[in-house]
Order: C-alpha cells, then structure tokens, then sequence
C-alpha cells in the first residue's frame, strides 16, 4: 500500500467514519475511497486538497513526504 493511501485509511478511521460516509463529505463516490484507499487510483490535486482541508493536514503529510 502507497503512503497516501496509509494515511487516508488512517485518518478517516480516526474520525471514526465509514468509506461511504467520508465520501458523502467530500462529494465522491464510494468506489473513489475504495480505490484511494486500495491504491489502485490517486486523486487528483483538487481532491487531495479537499482531504487536506477536511482532516486539516498539509499535503506533505497526506501524501508521505513528512511524518
């Protein structure tokens, strides 16, 4: 699994919500986290940072490049 996809399963577990539910919040469809999450797809620059909005991280982070 890539480090985006790591980090996006970790924090929305932290927020304790489902794949459906993280989703709904940013206007995606489920199969987009099932991806981002599989690694199978990336987001685009505009989704990535919706996410880094939404879990309020920088990109450096959601993405690997810091701890």
């Amino acid at each position: 699994m890539n480090k985006f996809a790591e980090r996006l399963k970790e924090l929305r577990k932290e927020k304790e919500l489902t794949k459906t539910q993280l989703a709904k919040e940013i206007n995606v469809s489920h199969t987009c986290i099932v991806f981002w999450e599989n690694g199978t797809r990336t987001p685009t620059i505009d989704y990535i940072i919706l996410l880094c909005h939404f879990f309020n991280v920088s990109s450096d982070y959601l993405i690997g490049l810091t701890d």
